[in-house]
C-alpha cells in the first residue's frame, strides 16, 4: 500500500460514485489496545458486502493527521476516519487503510464493483 495522495484517492472515489458498489468497513482499536491499560476496552466495527450507491465521495484531513473519507448516500453518510494508505487491488477494488503508529490496522474502507470474498 502507498501513503495516501489526496488527489489520487479523490479521483478513485469519483470513479466509483453513482454506481452500485460493495463496501467493506472496519474500525478497531484492536485487542492490543487493552493489553497495557485496563481503562481501555476493545471497540470496533465490521461491515462486509454492504451494497450502496453513493452520490459523492470526499477525502479530507491529512497534513499531520490521518485522512477521513465520507461517502454521501441518498439518505445518509458512510464515514471512516484514520486512513493513511491506499491501493487498487488486482481485481479493481479500491482499498484504503489506516495504520496506527505501531503499524497495526486501525481502520479500513474498501470499495468494489463485485462482492468481497467471505
Amino acid at each position: 500500500m502507498e501513503l495516501i495522495n489526496e488527489q489520487t484517492v479523490q479521483q478513485h472515489l469519483d470513479e466509483f460514485a453513482n454506481t452500485p458498489v460493495y463496501l467493506h468497513v472496519e474500525t478497531t482499536n484492536g485487542a492490543y489496545a487493552s493489553h497495557f491499560d485496563e481503562r481501555v476496552f476493545n471497540a470496533g466495527t465490521f461491515l462486509r458486502n454492504i451494497k450502496v450507491t453513493y452520490i459523492q465521495g470526499k477525502i479530507t484531513g491529512g497534513k499531520k493527521d490521518p485522512y477521513r473519507v465520507g461517502l454521501k448516500l441518498e439518505g445518509g453518510w458512510v464515514y471512516v476516519q484514520g486512513l493513511t494508505h491506499y491501493e487498487i487491488a488486482e481485481d479493481g477494488a479500491f482499498l484504503m487503510a489506516g495504520h496506527n503508529y505501531d503499524g497495526q490496522l486501525a481502520a479500513a474502507l474498501e470499495i468494489s464493483r463485485t462482492p468481497f470474498h467471505l
